[in-house]
């Protein structure tokens, strides 16, 4: 397409929005409503991944050595566990360890258990952990048939309880997201397509004197374009001045380590282009959806 040509196309699309007046308003204002309610679904998604996946490399798995092993028998038992497909860390941890958290963890009721620092009856324990979070119980089940092992623990039913939670709400988060979307793409479609009506007659002359359908399209194209751009503005400034307050001022005062909000600078790079892209993909694909149907001459 010629640079004269495209020029055209640009000064037409601008020229159909400031003719359409409130209908752009009103096109552009629920754009903006639909791509802040998306914007903050991204950001809370994005957010509660980031937690979802903190929590799931947070899953270890105790394995308890068996009391009569030896040394030479403990670190053999270690380099079998290593070898496991899937395994991303084998950390040894010895009784008098394990004894010593014990006591921190309890605070002053862990003072009777100081009794035992001479006569330890605790295990030691390789801590192991996944590659990947959701190989964990399979690889449990594999340490578990090991001659050696005593016990295996890694919270069986809270870790999947946890997985599937996460996927449960990855997949309705994402859901609400595409709704919205289409929300906003059939308002634009409608507005674009008021448009068209409007200009039937002009279009059909154009057909007459041989405007192709794709010479026609490209200025509705525009429009919806920066329809979308248009309405992607105001949610970007409202969000990221929401999020930066989060990030500045609650982030500190949350206490649990897993609950960690991502950082303002990129995150808030990232989610404005992509609330600018969603903006422009549901403008454009709102003119295709409208002009395709009315071109059918």
């Amino acid at each position: 397409m010629k640079f004269r040509t495209l020029m055209r196309h640009l000064r037409q699309g601008l020229k159909n929005i400031a003719r359409n007046g409130w209908m752009t308003v009103a096109s552009v204002g629920a754009v903006t409503t639909t791509l802040i309610l998306v914007g903050a679904f991204l950001a809370l998604m994005l957010n509660l991944n980031q937690m979802a996946d903190n929590i799931e490399e947070d899953v270890e798995i105790s394995t308890l050595i068996d009391l009569t092993l030896n040394e030479e028998e403990i670190t053999d038992l270690g380099s079998q566990i290593e070898q496991i497909n899937g395994v991303k860390s084998v950390t040894f941890s010895s009784k008098d360890d394990q004894l010593e958290n014990l006591i921190e963890s309890m605070g002053d009721e862990g003072r009777s258990w100081e009794l035992f620092e001479q006569d330890n009856p605790l295990n030691h324990v390789y801590v192991v952990q996944a590659t990947d979070p959701e190989d964990t119980e399979s690889i449990a089940n594999k340490i578990r048939e090991m001659e050696g092992v005593q016990e295996v623990e890694y919270g069986a039913s809270v870790v999947n309880r946890l997985f599937t939670f996460n996927e449960y709400a990855r997949n309705i988060g994402l859901a609400l997201i595409i709704g919205l979307v289409f929300t906003a793409i059939f308002l634009i479609s409608n507005t674009i397509k008021i448009t068209i009506m409007a200009r039937s007659k002009e279009i059909g002359i154009m057909k007459l004197v041989g405007a192709t359908n794709g010479f026609i399209r490209w200025p509705f194209f525009i429009e919806g374009l920066l329809l979308g751009v248009l309405g992607s503005i105001l949610p970007i400034g409202v969000i990221l001045t929401g999020y930066y307050y989060l990030a500045n001022n609650v982030s500190d005062q949350i206490s649990y380590s897993f609950v960690e909000i991502l950082p303002y600078n990129p995150f808030a790079w990232q989610l404005s282009l992509l609330i600018l892209g969603i903006g422009a993909f549901i403008g454009v694909w709102g003119s295709v959806m409208s002009v395709r149907k009315f071109l059918k001459v």
